[in-house]
């Protein structure tokens, strides 16, 4: 399933308040590199 434009901004704008990834850096990655960062950090920050 291919990721919206949305969703893709979306964890875009979350991994840039939450780590150390410029907007340039991660859009030029792919949506699957995107959806795995984004899966990573959003775990570690439901952890707390």
């Amino acid at each position: 399933m291919m990721m919206s434009r949305q969703e893709r901004e979306n964890m875009i704008e979350f991994l840039t308040q939450r780590k150390d990834f410029s907007t340039e850096k991660l859009m030029v990655m792919t949506d699957a590199e995107i959806e795995h960062l984004y899966e990573r950090a959003y775990s570690h920050h439901e952890r707390g």
